[in-house]
């Protein structure tokens, strides 16, 4: 069992810019959310430190461009290699930082390390295009090269997988960056920064600016004319203030955004295998994920089986402090997160929805207990919003058309999960649903070696996969006569 809440030796607590740690002139407290004490004072970036990250990055990518594929990718493998040996620190500050459980942030530092590895291989396997014009009077030739400077904002949820997720393609294609945590969660970024630093990433490559002004920083960042694509992942409304930003320079700009994700229980489907995939979808990372299952529509021939045994599930975890590896669930973020989710749930309420809290959370730290809610109505507040926590509101329908029309009634479309009779079922619903992913028989989908992300106003672009490394390139033609 581990319990030390210390950080792991080493750990960065500057900014780095062109190479330099710096602690600057301001600072910014980290708070652990199980205990609410302040882990570290961090580093907090202004407007200037921003600029001066741009200017680092400018001036390293002319040489970071000119490597090959094959040199570059080997400063991947060797942060992947390095990562993988030292993983439990990173885990320790996930945890303490963030506040989820344990085992949760096992799974995502093994996730983040994953995607130094897949782009270390796709560094060497960027492709492109020759073949004649349909006409016969040329040739068409098609390249790609690095956009240059790429500027990366991270969320709190998923500190490690959401750093490594934006800098090992961006790098791998022979940009630059200047990288921007979450204000809650910087210690997880720099430690990552740490590696690739460690694993031979030249000065400047990779610049780190925490900050508790990102609107001001992140403005003046995207102003600067060096600066040529924007990685965004966080909630659709900073998402189309940063596109507007962009649209001021026409900077082109991929963005993992908000969700909704739908729980499809169809008639037929086997409730065991339902019920241990809506405690992934739902559960992992304590609800707080883009992809954790938002709402759940469950067939009326199922609906009383499905529920009982869910809030049986959910009422076995055990709930406390993260860094012990005993506890399946953790801290939200902040007391202001466990407090919007608690407001929701009262909104619910006042909605006629059946609250059902299933066991009970320490009363110190920003810990929450995980609720179930019952008759709830397609439309009210629980199946528009995204409640970021472990909050499991569920719909009955009798027809899987309606089912269907529910799950895409919303602005949203990141995932889909489907459960069904068999797997032909899940396939010819899943395809009729408006999500950029669909789980079907699974709770999860994630892989490095996939592409991620979603349609509607869930985001623009892909990460991961063969897709990933597509949203750091410029494609170029070139007509040649021989």
């Amino acid at each position: 069992m581990t319990t030390a809440s210390t950080l792991p030796t080493g750990t960065p607590t500057g900014m780095l810019i062109g190479g330099e740690w710096s602690s600057g002139s301001e600072q910014l407290d980290v708070v652990d959310p199980a205990t609410l004490s302040v882990l570290a004072s961090v580093a907090d970036a202004g407007v200037a430190d921003g600029r001066d990250a741009v200017g680092a990055a400018a001036d390293a990518f002319p040489a970071w461009a000119a490597l090959s594929g094959r040199e570059r990718g080997e400063i991947l493998r060797s942060a992947y290699e390095l990562m993988t040996a030292e993983l439990e620190d990173c885990v320790r500050l996930i945890v303490l930082e963030n506040g989820k459980a344990w085992s949760d942030a096992m799974g995502e530092a093994r996730y983040a390390a994953e995607f130094f590895r897949w782009f270390s291989e796709e560094a060497v396997r960027i492709e492109g295009g020759f073949r004649e014009a349909p006409g016969g009077d040329k040739t068409i030739i098609t390249d790609h090269r690095p956009v240059g400077v790429a500027y990366l904002i991270t969320p709190w949820n998923f500190p490690a997988a959401m750093a490594t997720r934006k800098l090992a393609p961006a790098m791998a294609a022979g940009c630059t960056t200047v990288l921007k945590p979450a204000e809650q969660t910087p210690l997880t970024a720099l430690w990552v920064a740490h590696v690739l630093e460690r694993a031979g990433a030249p000065a400047g490559v990779v610049n780190v600016v925490n900050t508790s002004q990102p609107g001001p920083v992140s403005e003046a960042i995207l102003a600067d004319p060096r600066v040529a694509t924007l990685s965004f992942t966080g909630s659709t409304p900073v998402g189309k203030i940063l596109l507007s930003q962009t649209a001021q320079r026409v900077v082109t700009s991929s963005m993992e955004l908000g969700g909704n994700a739908p729980f499809l229980v169809l008639e037929g489907a086997d409730v065991d295998a339902a019920v241990e995939g809506a405690m992934v979808a739902k559960m992992r990372n304590g609800g707080a994920a883009c992809t954790a299952a938002n709402r759940f529509y469950v067939h009326a021939s199922l609906v009383e089986d499905f529920s009982s045994r869910f809030r049986q599930a959910l009422a076995a975890m055990k709930i406390g402090p993260g860094i012990d590896t005993g506890n399946e669930l953790g801290a939200m973020v902040s007391v202001d997160e466990r407090d919007k989710i608690a407001g929701l749930l009262a909104t619910a309420e006042d909605e006629g929805g059946r609250i059902d809290a299933v066991s009970d959370a320490p009363g110190d730290g920003a810990f929450i207990a995980p609720h179930v809610v019952h008759g709830v109505q397609h439309g009210s507040t629980l199946t528009r919003i995204e409640v970021f926590g472990p909050v499991a509101p569920i719909v009955t329908f009798e027809d899987t058309d309606d089912a269907i029309r529910m799950a895409n009634d919303t602005e949203f479309g990141l995932i889909s999960y489907v459960y069904g009779a068999d797997k032909g079922v899940g396939i010819t619903v899943g395809r009729q649903l408006q999500t950029g992913m669909v789980a079907i028989d699974r709770g999860v989908v994630s892989d490095a070696a996939a592409p991620f992300g979603g349609m509607k106003e869930s985001g623009l672009g892909r990460e991961g996969g063969f897709h990933g490394i597509h949203e750091f390139l410029e494609t170029q033609y070139l007509g040649i006569t021989w």
